[in-house]
C-alpha cells in the first residue's frame, strides 16, 4: 500500500482528498502541528509533526511516503490584506515547501511524483472577459505575486528530479468552506445579489472533480507541469447567484452590491470577489483523459446543495 503525504490534509480540499485516496486504496499521512483542528483527524491518517518557524520536520513523514500533495495555505479572503497579513499568506505556502526540499536534500528520499496546489490568480486577480490558457503570461498584482512565488517553491522539487504538477484552482464549489459558503449566505438570508457589476467572470469547479483531478496527476506520469483546474464552462457572477438562488428556492434580488460597499468593507481585498477571469481548461481539455462529473454550474450546485 502505497503512502500520500499531505500538507493542508484538514482544509476543505484535503478532508474530501483523504476520503477518495482510501477508497482508492492508498495509505494516507498528514504533516501536523498539533493544533485543535487535528483532533477530528480520520484515525486511519497517519500524523507526523512539523514546525515551519523551528525548521523542524519528521524526516520519517518523507521516508515513508511515495507521493506528496502540498495544499497548506493560509486563507485568502480570511480577513483583509494588511502587510502581516499578506506576509503570512505568501509564507504559508512558500516556507512550507522550502522546509520540505531541505528536508528531501537532506534525505536523498525521491517521491514518485508530487501535486502542488495553485491558483487561477497567477494571471491576475482581474483579467475581465480574455480568455486565459495556461500559456497566458502572470499578472502583476499581489493575489499574482503570491501564486508566482507559491509555484517557484514547488518547482524546487522538479529540480530535484520529481515529477511536478501544479493545480492552479479556480473557485471551489462546496458549502463546507470555500467561495461558495460565502455566497450562500446572503441567498440564504433571501437577499441573494450579484456582487459589483455581477458580469465579471467565476471559473469554478466541482470538490470531487478537483480530488479526482488530484490523484489523477498523481497517478499518470503524462501530467507534468501547470494546469487549470477549472470546469469547462465559467459564468458570471450574477449567472451563479441567480442559479444558487434557484436551486435553493430562494428569491434573486435584481439590486447589485455596489462595488463600493464591497471596498469599503473588504479594502484591498475586494479584488478578491469584484475581479473575475474567464480561465480555459485546455491543457487538462487537450493532454489528458480526465472526465469530469460535473462539467455544468446546475447540476454540480444541486449535487452540493440538494
Amino acid at each position: 500500500m502505497k503512502q500520500v503525504l499531505l500538507t493542508g490534509g484538514t482544509g476543505l480540499i484535503g478532508t474530501r482528498l483523504t476520503q477518495l485516496l482510501f477508497e482508492r486504496g492508498y495509505s494516507v499521512a498528514y504533516l501536523t502541528r498539533g493544533s485543535k483542528s487535528e483532533a477530528k483527524i480520520d484515525p486511519k491518517v497517519r500524523q507526523y509533526r512539523w514546525d515551519v518557524r523551528k525548521n523542524m520536520l519528521d524526516e520519517q513523514a518523507l521516508l515513508d511516503s511515495q507521493y506528496l500533495i502540498h495544499l497548506a495555505g493560509a486563507g485568502i479572503a480570511e480577513g483583509r490584506w494588511t502587510e502581516e497579513r499578506k506576509r503570512e499568506i505568501i509564507d504559508s505556502r512558500v516556507q512550507t515547501m522550502e522546509l520540505i526540499t531541505r528536508k528531501l536534500k537532506d534525505s536523498g528520499h525521491r517521491f514518485e511524483s508530487f501535486v502542488s496546489a495553485s491558483g487561477i490568480s497567477y494571471y491576475g486577480a482581474d483579467t475581465g472577459a480574455e480568455r486565459i490558457s495556461e500559456q497566458h503570461t502572470p499578472g502583476v498584482d499581489f493575489l499574482a505575486d503570491v501564486v508566482i512565488k507559491w509555484e517557484a517553491a514547488a518547482d524546487q522539487l522538479q529540480a530535484l528530479g520529481i515529477r511536478t504538477v501544479k493545480l492552479r484552482t479556480g473557485i471551489v464549489l462546496d458549502t463546507k468552506g470555500g467561495a461558495l459558503k460565502s455566497f450562500l449566505i446572503p441567498v440564504r438570508l433571501n437577499l441573494g445579489s450579484p456582487l459589483g457589476s455581477g458580469e465579471q467572470f467565476i471559473s469554478w469547479i466541482h470538490t470531487d472533480d478537483l480530488c479526482r483531478m488530484y490523484i489523477e496527476a498523481l497517478e499518470n506520469a503524462s501530467w507534468t507541469g501547470a494546469y487549470n483546474a477549472v470546469a469547462p464552462n465559467p459564468v458570471t457572477n450574477e449567472e451563479l447567484v441567480k442559479k444558487t438562488a434557484a436551486v435553493l428556492h430562494k428569491p434573486y434580488w435584481a439590486p447589485n452590491v455596489p462595488a463600493w460597499v464591497l471596498k469599503a468593507l473588504f479594502g484591498e481585498m475586494s479584488i478578491a470577489v469584484l475581479g473575475g477571469n474567464y480561465i480555459l481548461n485546455q491543457r487538462i481539455r487537450l493532454e489528458t483523459d480526465f472526465e469530469y462529473e460535473y462539467p455544468e454550474l446546475e447540476p454540480a450546485l444541486k449535487a452540493i446543495l440538494t
